[in-house]
């Protein structure tokens, strides 16, 4: 598939830096229990998502050829005082700057250690792109905060995660249950957008291995709506039961999907 231009994800980092940056300095409380990271509070959330953003920069910026532990980082876990969303907004502001300098800087073709065999700089800038994106979705629901995504990103974020999917089935030991038994499908279809964005996606899994790709086709199950709130469940983001969802056949293989493929 054709990816956006690598000018393009530096923009979309830094315009989400933004936004994260409006969901810390908007009164939320910092303490909330994020309902999509259970595990987290807000502000773990924002300092989790802004030290990826470091890591990042870190191994961008040098070239890096191996992993950088994270506890070499510097600041990595964000402002040394909690619960400020000053501080809070200052760390985040400088962090996207480093990564987006280091990025641009970079370009899409400096080779770069990365985890999914795409060597470069480039992977870099989508992948953040995307984690930033996602995170952003649980800050501003963990907010009480309206979220929207450019139609781009959104279709650009599911043929990511999708990459994702069938790369770590392809390993040994992974996704198992998933792909266990006959040949299911599950149809995306994005009822919102351009023509010309093809937002419909076909995702087929079974004892054969995991496939997938874009177009409108017959399928096990469909899962249609407006291409945010299909982003955001096909993440886990937003419950299959909204209102803007509507899902069409066999629901337990979606459920399925979704139980045993998370990611981000």
């Amino acid at each position: 598939m054709t990816r956006l231009a690598h000018d393009r994800y530096c923009d979309e980092i830094a315009h989400q830096v933004r936004q994260l940056r409006d969901v810390v300095t908007s009164g939320a409380d910092l303490t909330a229990t994020v309902p999509t990271c259970p595990d987290w509070s807000l502000e773990q959330l924002v300092r989790h998502e802004g030290g990826a953003l470091r890591w990042v920069n870190a191994l961008v910026s040098s070239h890096a050829e191996k992993n950088i532990p994270y506890e070499e980082i510097p600041l990595a876990g964000g402002p040394e005082k909690q619960g400020d969303p000053a501080a809070l907004d200052a760390w985040l502001a400088e962090t996207g700057d480093l990564v987006v300098g280091a990025l641009r800087e970079a370009g899409p073709d400096t080779k770069v250690w990365g985890w999914l065999g795409d060597l470069s700089s480039g992977f870099w800038a989508r992948r953040m792109a995307h984690e930033i994106t996602i995170h952003r979705a649980d800050a501003t629901l963990a907010a009480g905060l309206p979220y929207e995504v450019a139609a781009e990103v959104a279709v650009d974020a599911l043929d990511e995660w999708l990459e994702i999917a069938e790369w770590a089935t392809r390993r040994e030991g992974e996704a198992a249950e998933l792909l266990a038994g006959p040949t299911r499908s599950i149809h995306l279809h994005a009822t919102d957008t351009a023509p010309e964005l093809n937002a419909e996606w076909i995702v087929e899994f079974g004892e054969g291995g995991l496939g997938w790709r874009r177009g409108h086709e017959k399928a096990t199950v469909a899962l249609r709506g407006p291409l945010t709130p299909v982003l955001l469940a096909f993440y886990r983001r937003l419950p299959l039961d909204a209102p803007e969802l509507e899902i069409l056949g066999d629901r337990k293989v979606l459920e399925s999907w979704l139980e045993r493929a998370s990611f981000g």
